[in-house]
Parts: structure tokens; C-alpha cells; sequence
């Protein structure tokens, strides 16, 4: 697929790999959502004016929820983490600069991180914005009728607001623990009712300090 709503995909060798990653160890719902959240993410840079990297854009959001993979999961580190990981270790192989590697990296780590991950640059900001419209509608008033309607035609939604939720938990339900203080801790206790997610309060009555 070439354009969509306007929005050239990359092609470059980086692209296409980084497209071959995602459909090997994915399914079609983090397809479909991730290359959705592309083209909000760079529509919404347009509508922005925003100066921002195509390419580094669309490797961020391909490799968005990678961590919630059975390859790219980690036991024990939150799963963008594991994404963001992953992307780095990706774009390496291809010696990008490392202050674009960076921004990579903070995009995919921090877009699950409220009132954060929109004050920081371009491609970091712009991903959050793309998930936010695809997970939760926000902005969906003011985004283009047309474009997402064009969009959800190539990439189709089949479903998602019922699967997507069974699908984050799966990816981190052997290790429910690193979504403490994010938005996926909301996502264990709806599958979960009676996990005990740890406390900020209680970790700090309970803390070593004597006093």
C-alpha cells in the first residue's frame, strides 16, 4: 500500500523490515491498530505543522506494542519498555543517530504516560496523539472524517474496543506488577478483579524509614 489518506508510507529497506517484524511475531489486530496509529499520528502532524520524521514515526509506531509479543516480551520490564527495546535494537543494525534512536525509544516507552509523552518532541508526541485517537476516540471530533473513514477502510478496526483489552492482557498477565503507576493497571484489574495491585500510598506508610 503506497498512500493512504494522503499519507505516503515508507518504503525504504528500513521500513519494509521493520513491516516484516510486526506481521511475523504479531497478529492482524496490533497490524491493523499499529498502522492505523501511523496515519492519525502523521495526519495530526500536518494538521500541526509539526517538523517530524516520517520513517522514525512509522518504526515507532510499528514497534509500539511489540512488547506485548511472546519474542519480544521481557519477564520482568514493562512492556514498552520491551518495545522501545526492541526498536532500538532494530534501528542500530541500520546506524541511525543515536539522538534519533532516542526519540524512538521515548516515543514507544512513553506512550502509555499521561501528561508527559505530548510535551516532548515531534515523533514522541505525535504517536501518543495516534494511539490516544485509536484506543480512546481522543481528538476524533476534530480529526477528518474522511481521512479516518479512509483509513479504517485499509487498516479495518473488526472488533477492536472488545479485543484490544483481552489482547494487552495477554501480552503482560505473567507479570501484572510493571503496570503499577500506568493506565494498563486498569487493563489487570478489569481481567482480573481480585489481583492486588501494590499501592503508592502503602509503599510509603510502609516504607523502612523509622519515623
Amino acid at each position: 500500500m503506497q498512500e493512504v489518506a494522503g499519507i505516503k508510507v515508507p518504503d525504504s529497506q528500513l521500513a519494509k523490515d521493520a513491516a516484516d517484524i510486526l506481521r511475523d511475531h504479531g497478529d492482524d489486530l496490533l497490524w491493523n491498530h499499529s498502522n492505523r496509529v501511523f496515519l492519525f499520528s502523521a495526519i495530526n502532524g500536518q494538521k500541526l505543522e509539526q517538523n517530524y520524521d516520517l520513517e522514525l514515526l512509522y518504526v515507532s509506531a510499528l514497534f509500539h506494542d511489540l512488547g506485548l509479543t511472546k519474542e519480544y516480551s521481557s519477564p520482568d520490564l514493562r512492556f514498552e519498555v520491551d518495545g522501545a527495546n526492541a526498536a532500538r535494537s532494530f534501528l542500530q543494525q541500520y546506524q541511525i543517530p543515536d539522538e534519533s534512536i532516542r526519540r524512538v525509544w521515548d516515543a514507544i516507552a512513553l506512550h502509555t504516560t499521561l501528561g508527559v509523552a505530548e510535551h516532548k518532541e515531534p515523533e514522541v508526541a505525535l504517536l501518543y496523539s495516534g494511539v490516544g485517537l485509536d484506543v480512546m476516540g481522543d481528538g476524533f471530533e476534530e480529526f477528518p472524517a474522511d481521512s479516518r473513514d479512509e483509513i479504517v477502510k485499509a487498516f479495518p478496526r473488526n472488533d477492536f474496543k472488545q479485543r484490544i483489552i483481552p489482547a494487552f492482557y495477554e501480552g503482560f498477565k505473567h507479570k501484572p506488577e510493571t503496570t503499577f503507576g500506568n493506565v494498563k493497571t486498569d487493563v489487570v484489574h478489569y481481567m482480573d478483579p481480585n489481583y492486588q495491585q501494590k499501592n503508592f500510598c502503602q509503599c510509603i506508610l510502609h516504607s523502612p524509614w523509622s519515623e
